[in-house]
């Protein structure tokens, strides 16, 4: 079975960093796309950032260039996202998902980590 476990959530000041972490495990493929959704409390749940396992590429949200990062340590099957320049809209609750090569759909979620940004 495969498990994804978020961590490393918080509260922060408006304009800080944090660094979110997503470890596999199960039966994974480093090929597989692993991604972040966030969902804001009374918002539909939202795309962040991806990671395509087969050429390492991330793509983003458009809204959320360039203050979010998201890269992997493969051999460890970790996604990582950094977040800096936080806003207080960016308060949410972050979830890990992984997509296996092939498949549209993303199939496999994790427990989520909560995030608040204070202004």
């Amino acid at each position: 079975q495969v498990q994804l476990s978020e961590s490393g959530g918080g509260l922060v000041q408006a304009g800080r960093s944090l660094r979110l972490s997503c470890a596999a495990s199960g039966p994974t493929d480093r090929l597989w796309t692993m991604a972040w959704f966030r969902q804001a409390p009374g918002k539909e749940r939202e795309f962040v950032a991806a990671l395509r396992g087969t050429d390492d590429i991330a793509y983003y949200a458009d809204s959320l260039k360039g203050r979010f990062t998201c890269s992997r340590d493969s051999a460890k099957m970790t996604l990582y996202l950094q977040m800096d320049r936080l806003k207080p809209e960016d308060t949410a609750l972050y979830y890990c998902a992984v997509r296996p090569v092939g498949w549209t759909e993303y199939t496999y979620w994790g427990q989520g980590t909560q995030v608040t940004v204070s202004s």
